[in-house]
């Protein structure tokens, strides 16, 4: 069985909703990938558009100017984010070395592409304030549910005194990893610091599980 109107050659039409549907994903895509790629300010309209292979009265048809890409992207991001974490915490060993299993997936996500591409963005809207007013509540709402997930996935008891700021520095720490790794490939320290700070979450959660 098919969807949309069959052709004279026989052909399936694909419905415009469904057209428009992947257009804008390819262009959201390729606005990613220029992020990673150029930074903010190498990132134009025109780049995506030619990346994305779509004409530019198709991109600006879906996104009239630079910022409005960006704000879509922004979404975008926040929804990828946290499907790639939630895929990642379902791979993640039980038992022996679980802490520090969680504490790679961490490192992984924050070593990310997808990061690096959200990092620009934090860099651009500091100064933007049209920018600033669509990622905050974004970067917010990544924030409350990495923290939701690492504390499960930790097993942590946040009604024991310190153990919800004892969540909150371990995603500083591997955050803070990530933003070092954005200057050099810093995997070798990070493996011994993610080592020793996996021995400080068994001890001191531990007794709490």
């Amino acid at each position: 069985m098919t969807t949309g109107t069959a052709g004279a050659a026989g052909t399936v039409r694909v419905p415009q909703e469904e057209r428009s549907r992947v257009m804008r994903a390819r262009l959201l895509e390729a606005t990613v990938e220029c992020l990673v790629e150029r930074g903010f300010a190498g990132t134009s309209t025109t780049l995506v558009s030619e990346r994305a292979g779509v004409s530019r009265g198709a991109q600006l048809h879906h996104f009239p100017t630079k910022n409005d890409l960006v704000v879509a992207a922004v979404e975008h991001l926040t929804e990828k984010r946290g499907a790639e974490l939630s895929a990642a915490a379902a791979r993640l060993p039980s038992g022996r070395r679980r802490t520090r299993a969680v504490l790679e997936m961490l490192a992984d996500h924050f070593t990310s592409d997808v990061f690096a591409a959200a990092l620009e963005l934090w860099v651009a809207a500091r100064t933007d304030e049209t920018l600033l007013a669509a990622v905050s509540p974004l970067e917010q709402r990544v924030g409350r549910e990495t923290h939701r997930m690492t504390v499960e996935l930790l097993g942590a008891d946040e009604s024991v005194p310190g153990t919800r700021e004892l969540v909150q520095a371990t995603l500083d720490l591997v955050r803070g990893l990530g933003l070092a790794n954005t200057i050099t490939d810093d995997a070798r320290r990070r493996g011994r610091i993610l080592d020793r700070w996996a021995d400080v979450l068994d001890e001191t959660l531990g007794a709490t599980r």
